[in-house]
């Protein structure tokens, strides 16, 4: 990815002067330009022997190669019950989505459908299919590709029934996904069916109701419960993608390993060591205008201990991109400015509380604590710079967002001092001990330990009062589960979200709507709730930016409710090597198939 495309990025999403204050400058210098727009055809025949010799090695040079890492294994491939970032990327090179994002402006652009009616209620969306995308096998120990077959033993495509499928196996209540409430509120018959009081009594019939129909093989049609004006910019989300449901009959939910699943995608899934490594090839059988305008030909992911493990790769030339560790990152700032880029990925950070916990069941303590919190020290002194202090939860760039500085109570000492003591612990007197968790690692320990200082400067709650603890990701996940009783959950805990699709629904509807199937916080159902359903219900744009500022200020403004402390905006530097141009998805997972590599380059670091 190149300079240029960052900061077009991220006037898009209304912060690129932010961005400059909130850092202390604009992000580093980034690479050159790569050759990846070269004419690779044969050469003329008054080239140069230089020209013919550096052909002749890009020729013996092998399959264009991604080399990347992880800090963890894919925690699932499944389309419709992956809920994680990993996941997420993977499914997005491995199977079309009904729609897609571009990586430029963010619109929803065509992808299996080539082109969508939308009826004059709003209620009814009909998408046009291609139907020239087959499901494809790739063998792991042969590595060829092959095409499957349907039922009647004809070469088998994409088509509409695949994509009911899907939605139908979305709001099976069997199937335990979050995302499955996320899609639920928006279908015709899906919440009835996914919120079953009695799951095993549900019939074909019940499925049948559920507003998503196949008018023939090329067209599928999709009645909504409302005139969601942002449901067209969910049908990227992979929950929607097409199936392959002859596959998943016959292998269950091993469907997904290297060697049984079926694809298609502009990748198939060639390895899948788990825990070690994993690796994806081209699908030889896409579609020429669907194969992406990228050139990786493959996906290679080891899975490591930490990112000053991939940073030490990096150092070596062994991976195209890294994180850098904060200890890295003022050194890795001046010897590789021009390898190093900024990222606004638009996850908001925060740290949350358990309505259902001492002292934090009263709105005073949850507030005091996050007005207790100075975001701006924070980000600038413990993240270096890489983010933007947030005193609400949508941050720009997301439909109906309110504006940054507009909204939310943020950081104010007096306040938070003030609301603790009408809570009845003027000072912290009589505060009990408690419990915050946070993710593992350094960065996020200096997160907790400066949230401790700050609690301890502007409330007078001595450290020891907060125990920290620290967990992986997937366990804090466990431990903070809504259906676990207040003593086996913690106080306090980090998170952060990412956005789905680019509407404020997907923030304070998806993550704080106490009627989601996860309510970490355990809230309580009130007038809040209302309007976040009345929001996501209006079809008027100006009513539903001003119902999305109430909404905001209610959970965040002075005397708000404080579900969590929302902290910053995450805008991180990345260390990416000169032979590598990619630009980061803001929604959906990681198109590698649209990133190029400049493979000479690539080859003359790494000798």
């Amino acid at each position: 990815m190149k300079k240029n495309k960052l900061f077009t990025v991220l006037g898009l999403l209304i912060i690129a002067s932010m961005l400059l204050a909130a850092c202390g400058g604009g992000a580093a210098d980034t690479a050159a330009d790569t050759s990846a727009d070269e004419d690779t055809s044969a050469p003329a025949d008054d080239a140069s022997s230089d020209d013919v010799a550096a052909d002749d090695a890009a020729m013996d040079a092998g399959p264009v190669t991604l080399h990347s890492w992880d800090t963890s294994d894919i925690p699932d491939l499944d389309p419709q019950r992956s809920e994680d970032v990993t996941s997420i990327n993977n499914i997005e090179n491995l199977f079309v989505h009904l729609t897609n994002y571009d990586l430029e402006t963010a619109e929803v652009v065509p992808e299996a459908a080539t082109s969508w009616d939308i009826s004059e209620d709003g209620l009814v969306y009909t998408f046009y299919l291609r139907t020239d995308i087959p499901w494809v096998y790739h063998n792991p120990v042969s590595g060829e590709t092959t095409q499957v077959s349907d039922a009647d033993g004809n070469p088998a495509f994409v088509t509409a029934q695949d994509f009911v499928n899907a939605a139908h196996r979305a709001c099976n209540p069997d199937l335990g996904s979050y995302y499955s409430s996320v899609i639920a509120p928006q279908l015709v018959g899906c919440s009835e069916v996914l919120f079953a009081d009695d799951p095993a009594a549900l019939t074909d019939e019940d499925y049948a109701a559920i507003g998503v129909v196949a008018l023939d093989d090329a067209t599928v049609q999709y009645t909504l419960a409302f005139p969601a004006s942002y449901f067209l910019s969910m049908t990227p989300m992979w929950t929607l993608a097409a199936i392959p449901q002859a596959t998943i009959d016959e292998h269950g939910l091993a469907w997904i390993e290297a060697g049984n699943i079926v694809t298609n995608g502009r990748y198939v899934l060639h390895e899948w060591v788990h825990g070690v490594r994993r690796s994806l090839w081209r699908n030889p059988l896409m579609p020429a205008d669907m194969a992406g305008s990228g050139n990786i030909d493959r996906v290679i992911t080891d899975v490591v201990p930490d990112v000053s493990t991939a940073y030490a790769l990096w150092l070596a030339g062994e991976v195209e991109t890294s994180g850098i560790p904060d200890a890295e990152l003022q050194a890795h700032l001046d010897n590789y400015a021009d390898e190093t880029i900024q990222i606004a990925d638009l996850a908001v950070f925060y740290i949350s509380f358990a309505y259902d916990k001492e002292p934090f069941t009263d709105p005073l303590v949850r507030e005091a604590f996050s007005a207790a919190f100075d975001r701006a020290t924070f980000v600038q002194e413990v993240r270096q710079g890489q983010g933007i202090p947030m005193s609400h939860f949508a941050p720009p760039g997301i439909t109906h967002a309110p504006p940054i500085d507009e909204v939310g109570l943020g950081y104010n000492p007096e306040r938070a001092a003030a609301a603790l003591a009408e809570a009845g612990y003027p000072g912290c007197e009589g505060f009990p001990q408690v419990t915050l968790l946070g993710y593992s690692g350094e960065s996020t320990l200096r997160w907790i330990e400066f949230a401790q200082a700050n609690w301890s400067e502007n409330l007078g709650c001595d450290p020891d009062l907060i125990q920290i603890e620290q967990q992986s990701f997937a366990d804090l996940l466990a431990s903070t589960d809504g259906s676990l009783p207040a003593e086996e959950r913690p106080h306090m805990w980090t998170l952060g979200w990412g956005p789905d699709y680019a509407d404020e629904n997907n923030w304070v509807g998806d993550v704080l709507w106490c009627g989601n199937s996860e309510n970490r916080q355990k809230r309580e159902c009130n007038a809040t709730d209302d309007k976040i359903v009345a929001a996501r219900e209006e079809t008027d744009p100006v009513v539903r930016g001003q119902l999305y500022t109430e909404i905001e200020t209610e959970f965040f403004g002075e005397g708000g409710e404080f579900p969590f402390a929302p902290l910053f905006l995450r805008i991180a530097f990345t260390a990416v090597h000169s032979w590598y141009d990619f630009t980061p998805a803001l929604f959906g997972g990681s198109q590698i198939y649209n990133y190029s590599i400049d493979q000479t380059m690539q080859m003359e670091a790494m000798q």
